[in-house]
């Protein structure tokens, strides 16, 4: 194996007149990468530090920009921990809600395994994937063997909620689409104290 051959530490180019003549393989500028005068011309001549500052400005905006992805992820990783919280208050709330009322799609009677069924699906619908209106009590063959059954769900729905709330809950899936990035920590909340306050009528 052939071995670097060492060379001189001399200064050239923007490092000339530094050099200490120490005999290096690794150099930069002519300047041996182990010598003090590496350091020296880095510090105390005009272009080292021009490339001490450009090293610096750029190890900033790496970390700049490694925090703000980091932040970002730790928002979006705390809404999707919310949601599922939530998520779960609101389903809750929504069986207490409508425990002893029949099935919203088939008029079927009350039991305890009676499950929260969407009337838009939460998967598709974003946006109102918790709003209240949009979720009732539901029997297990409607809302899992049935997907819904969303034919009956919406001849009974207008009746469970009223005409006016049927309409503007049809309107809020119109809109739907057109909304990016909808959940917020804030909104959440708003709609956890909500959940909440139904649950806690019916302990």
């Amino acid at each position: 194996m052939i071995q670097p051959k060492l060379k001189k530490c001399k200064g050239t180019g923007v490092a000339k007149g530094y050099g200490c003549g120490d005999l290096n393989i690794k150099r930069v500028y002519g300047l041996g990468l182990k010598c003090r005068c590496y350091q020296d011309w880095l510090f105390e001549s005009e272009e080292g530090k021009k490339k001490v500052a450009k090293a610096t400005l750029k190890a900033t905006k790496v970390r700049t920009e490694y925090y703000k992805a980091k932040e970002l992820n730790n928002v979006v990783m705390s809404v999707k921990s919310k949601m599922s919280y939530v998520k779960t208050l609101v389903h809750k709330a929504v069986r207490l809600r409508d425990q002893y009322k029949p099935c919203v799609s088939c008029g079927k009677s009350w039991n305890s395994e009676f499950q929260a069924g969407h009337y838009f699906k939460a998967e598709l619908y974003n946006t109102i994937k918790l709003h209240f209106d949009n979720i009732h009590g539901q029997c297990v063959q409607c809302n899992i063997h049935e997907e819904g059954n969303l034919n009956e769900y919406a001849l009974r729905l207008p009746n469970r909620i009223g005409e006016d709330k049927f309409k503007q809950l049809n309107e809020l899936a119109e809109m739907d689409k057109k909304i990016q990035k909808f959940w917020t920590i804030e909104k959440l909340e708003a709609v956890e104290k909500q959940a909440k306050f139904i649950i806690n009528q019916y302990k």
